[in-house]
């Protein structure tokens, strides 16, 4: 089993910066404002050659009205019923508050390791007000400023101290599975997805947009094969992102994108496809993911006979020329076709992976361009004599002709068309390159 660390406390108590250090990059959003991380994040640190996941929290706020911080003190509870060990956040600048004391009493019914963390202790008269919090009585309390690294090593070996090489190993096995990005507009019906896949509510869902500002990652089990979801914020078009953190958002997304193999993208059916689902669908085919269209909300389409097939159809005259996608129609909230879902995403992932053997490949490719010569250019007679599969992430063949750069985009997708035909990389882009012989 893997080893999981959970950072908790009441909001802006510096959680965020702090697994930003841990994780050496900008991943979670920080910001002035309370309450930035709504959700749980999930990274993997390393230290002293020990690697383990990393969760961050939205700041506790036990018994708020505010619907956001009922959702992240359940969610902060979640963290914790996850985590193998907590380090709960506080900070000497504010000293210790009623939200401090709530969360202190809720971590000491917990059998699992707790490292209490006095932040911005940087000067001595602060190192002299952070002994205050010795009262919640913790054993292991760590002063540190996480702005400036000052005492996180002290910490970090004492977290590390616990994990064995069985679980690091683990760890790091499970960053290499599989990782599915759940992308779309925001309402489009993404958590309610996510959370009917997992059977438990692991983001915030409600109607207001917006409300997955951060990605989200989630281990799944399911057909004998794991693999990691990725929930994402919605992307909205440039005009429309008002605040920062809104941006950020965006931002965020586009990374999620970057880091998944597969895309699962999804569509509002009543709305179809728009210009906006178009742009992302664009954007993680130009990066080289495997896309599987979900059309979401189809129980409330009226239907006729073929009104899946006319509606399919419809589509991928719009994503033309790239439209050997997989479309698949269903119900988040209904939960109809979710795992059919799964199961496409988990067959595009192996279409990407897809190795064809140098023999195999020459022996269909150089018979279709046989059938069909490359146009002659300038007197010139274009050859193709040999193909071979590169070894990139993204499926690409490098075709060796005696003028490479004569050959024109018709011909170049006349070439992809066959190699669709006969392997499959259906919700894979294909790449095509021309070499001189």
């Amino acid at each position: 089993m893997s080893y999981t660390v959970a950072i908790v406390g009441r909001p802006n108590v510096g959680k965020s910066t702090f697994f930003n250090r841990m994780l050496e990059q900008r991943k979670a959003i920080v910001d002035d404002i309370s309450g930035v991380t709504r959700d749980r994040q999930y990274g993997v640190a390393e230290w002293t050659g020990k690697i383990f996941n990393v969760i961050d929290t939205g700041g506790f706020v036990p018994d708020s009205e505010d619907i956001f911080e009922v959702e992240i003190a359940r969610q902060v509870r979640i963290a914790i019923d996850e985590a193998d060990a907590i380090i709960f956040m506080t900070d000497v600048a504010t000293g210790i508050t009623d939200l401090d004391t709530s969360m202190a009493n809720l971590l000491r019914r917990t059998t699992k390791p707790v490292f209490l963390v006095v932040n911005k202790v940087d000067n001595y008269n602060r190192q002299l007000e952070a002994n205050e919090f010795y009262s919640f009585g913790f054993e292991k309390i760590f002063f540190l400023s996480s702005m400036s690294g000052t005492g996180t090593g002290e910490l970090l070996d004492a977290v590390v101290a616990n994990i064995t090489e069985q679980e690091s190993d683990d760890t790091l096995a499970e960053d290499a599975l599989p990782k599915f990005a759940i992308i779309g507009q925001p309402n489009v019906g993404k958590s309610s997805l996510l959370n009917a896949l997992t059977g438990q509510e692991r983001t915030i869902v409600s109607e207001i947009a917006g409300t997955t500002r951060d990605s989200i990652h989630t281990r799944y089990n399911m057909y004998q094969k794991e693999f990691m979801l990725i929930d994402t914020a919605g992307i909205r078009r440039k005009s429309k992102v008002q605040e920062d953190l809104e941006f950020y958002s965006v931002i965020r997304a586009i990374k999620a994108i970057d880091e998944a193999d597969v895309c699962m993208l999804l569509l509002d059916a009543e709305k179809g496809i728009v210009a906006q689902d178009l742009s992302i669908f664009s954007q993680a085919a130009k990066k080289g993911k495997g896309i599987v269209l979900l059309v979401n909300k189809w129980d409330t389409v009226e239907k006729s006979t073929n009104t899946a097939r006319d509606y399919e159809k419809e589509l991928k005259q719009k994503l033309a020329p790239f439209n050997d996608v997989p479309i698949v129609f269903i119900s988040a909230k209904e939960k109809t076709r979710i795992f059919k879902s799964i199961e496409t995403a988990l067959e595009v992932f192996e279409n990407k992976s897809r190795k064809i053997p140098t023999a195999k490949l020459n022996d269909i490719m150089l018979k279709a361009v046989e059938a069909y010569h490359p146009p002659m250019v300038r007197g010139h007679i274009l050859r193709i004599k040999y193909v071979t599969q590169l070894p990139t992430r993204v499926p690409s063949f490098a075709f060796f002709s005696n003028y490479p750069e004569e050959i024109k985009t018709p011909y170049k997708n006349y070439l992809e068309n066959k190699l669709r035909e006969h392997f499959n990389f259906k919700g894979v882009p294909v790449r095509i390159f021309f070499r001189k012989s």
